[in-house]
């Protein structure tokens, strides 16, 4: 195993740096930089930067328009847009459902689908959960009732995050009740545009709206729209999980926020206390351990050896550090990580905390916020039983 990386992968990271650095809106980045929100037209701007370039689907093969990288690649390509504060590339179309439209599409809906969601055009959300129906998926409840060339669904979905501004939702939907529970499931996509989906959004403790309710009141649903075979969404969801665990991970992320985190306790003059600065230096060694996990994954893939399927291991693993660098951020803030200020915050008022312009707020908001990671993409619980079968049999 050799986790340096070659002349050429280092020439291919300035490639991108350059290239990131030239066409990132400096709008955009020194929000990602300040913690500022961001506003679905600056997501999609980004999307669309990408998308005309061809590297919005980073990670797709050449055959369906991406630009063919390998692991290492992408993985550099992940971080160079990471450290200059872009903003996360929204998972739902290019990282999630566009693999399995991929890998059980048929050709006709790859040529209907793909295109949209390599140029950014098309904003996709994703329809997993329902009440009741989390970490256990398996228990949804949202019915699919096929009629003569249709589909038509009833149910809830719950905690669609950026709901409210999709064009398409993929979902899993329960199209018999016979058998195992996961045997009765399929995989739909629907137009949020069609008559009966009512998108409700859920406020949060920061006065976001981040995630929303979607309900399905008879909605008629083409049954061209269906991937792969009835019954069989099951299959397909599993393949998607596994993209969405190992994106969760998100180092790259995770070292940009290290940097922010340095510079706000060193604003705050609390870095200077050896206990607090230990809890640094035991995140960055987290966080250290987590990128050698990730090139050693890398470097087996790269070598052609199967590696052991540790996508849920790097969910746990990056979800609690991400929880871990937002509860510092807080600390060192003290009180005056408390205030979110919409209209201050968009006015740029970033200078008026002991300190100068070290961007403290909204820091509760995004410790509150970062809570769910552990949940999402699978409850760190049910990953760790996953990860222990798979070590222990």
């Amino acid at each position: 195993m050799d986790l340096a990386f070659t002349p050429e992968e280092l020439a291919f990271r300035d490639e991108i740096r350059t290239w990131v650095r030239a066409h990132l809106p400096q709008d955009i980045a020194d929000k990602v930089h300040k913690a500022q929100r961001l506003t679905r037209d600056d997501m999609q701007r980004w999307a669309k930067i990408l998308g005309k370039k061809g590297w919005l689907g980073y990670g797709w093969p050449k055959q369906f328009g991406g630009p063919g990288w390998n692991a290492v690649q992408k993985h550099l390509f992940e971080e160079e847009c990471a450290l200059a504060g872009a903003p996360r590339i929204v998972p739902f179309g290019p990282v999630m459902v566009a693999p399995v439209i991929m890998a059980f599409g048929n050709a006709e809906q790859q040529q209907r689908f793909l295109p949209g969601i390599a140029s950014g055009e098309v904003w996709w959300s994703q329809g997993y959960s329902e009440p009741g129906a989390g970490s256990d998926l398996a228990s949804l409840k949202t019915r699919a009732e096929r009629v003569g060339d249709h589909y038509i669904v009833n149910g809830q979905k719950t905690w669609t995050t950026l709901g409210q501004y999709g064009d398409w939702i993929f979902c899993l939907v329960r199209t018999s009740t016979e058998g195992k529970p996961q045997t009765g499931i399929s995989f739909l996509l629907i137009d949020m545009k069609s008559p009966g989906v009512t998108v409700r959004p859920i406020k949060l403790l920061d006065g976001e709206y981040e995630v929303n309710e979607v309900w399905f009141d008879n909605v008629k649903v083409p049954v061209e729209n269906l991937i792969g075979e009835e019954n069989k969404g099951w299959t397909y969801a599993k393949h998607l999980l596994s993209h969405e665990r190992t994106n969760i991970a998100d180092v790259n992320r995770a070292k940009r926020e290290l940097e922010r985190l340095k510079r706000i306790a060193k604003a705050e003059g609390v870095y200077d206390d050896s206990r607090f600065r230990d809890q640094i230096a035991l995140l960055e060694v987290d966080i250290v351990a987590l990128e050698m996990l990730v090139l050693r994954v890398l470097s087996a893939e790269k070598s052609g050896k199967q590696s052991l399927d540790i996508a849920g291991l790097l969910k746990i693993r990056g979800s609690e550090i991400q929880q871990r660098y937002t509860e510092l951020m807080m600390l060192a803030a003290g009180p005056f990580s408390l205030p979110f200020i919409f209209e201050a915050m968009d006015a740029g008022w970033q200078g008026d905390f002991p300190g100068g312009v070290v961007a403290n707020a909204p820091l509760a908001a995004n410790y509150f916020n970062m809570r769910k990671t552990t949940i999402y993409g699978g409850s760190n619980e049910v990953q760790r039983n996953i990860v222990a079968q798979t070590v222990l049999g």
